[in-house]
């Protein structure tokens, strides 16, 4: 069962959901939400069950915006405010862990935003929203650009359209699949557990 607490903010309290493998924890990953979802997405879940199979701590971060019980997304800098908080107190926490950060959607995009800041060594991004549906134009691809190993895992589907792989930035397409992840959650998990592995940041 995962230890739920809150955690004060500069926007209000965020939530943190944190299981802890049953050996001694090789790394910690911290996920956020999408915009107007939680943190039991299937594709959050079907992560957290995977990557903890092979010794990875995973807290799940509720911002203080759906804490309050609101669906409409709190600006980019009041999320990256609340997120960057939280990221402080759970580093104290784990201070010998080698830190991941990542997200579904919304909370991809926060995540990679913030990586170099909260001292990350990846960024998990699923469903990253490359850019409005029929807008190409305005494209997000720039915050992937963390300098860290980065992994991407979209839908071939996603009407927010996939980000293209560069330097540091590996794109696992899932075929079918649209921007909720739903069809194959495991198989998602899977690309993030081989990658982990890849990193060095499993117990095997």
């Amino acid at each position: 069962m995962p230890h739920r607490d809150e955690i004060d903010t500069p926007r209000g309290p965020a939530r943190v959901d944190t299981d802890l493998p049953a050996g001694p924890p090789t790394a910690l990953l911290v996920l956020g939400h999408g915009a107007g979802g939680d943190v039991d997405a299937p594709d959050l879940l079907a992560v957290r069950d995977a990557v903890l199979g092979s010794g990875v701590a995973v807290a799940r971060v509720t911002q203080p915006y759906r804490v309050a019980g609101r669906r409409a997304p709190a600006p980019a800098g009041h999320l990256d405010e609340a997120w960057t908080a939280v990221l402080a107190v759970l580093r104290a926490r784990h201070l010998e862990l080698p830190l991941l950060v990542g997200g579904r959607s919304s909370g991809a995009r926060v995540a990679c935003r913030t990586a170099a800041a909260v001292g990350a060594v990846g960024v998990v991004a699923l469903a990253f929203p490359l850019h409005p549906p029929g807008r190409p134009e305005r494209s997000r691809a720039e915050e992937l650009r963390t300098g860290l190993p980065t992994l991407v895992v979209n839908g071939d589907r996603d009407p927010f359209g996939v980000p293209a792989a560069g330097s540091g930035v590996r794109v696992v397409v899932r075929p079918g699949e649209r921007h909720d992840l739903r069809g194959d959650p495991a198989g998602t998990a899977d690309a993030v557990l081989g990658w982990l592995r890849e990193l060095g940041l499993t117990s095997r």
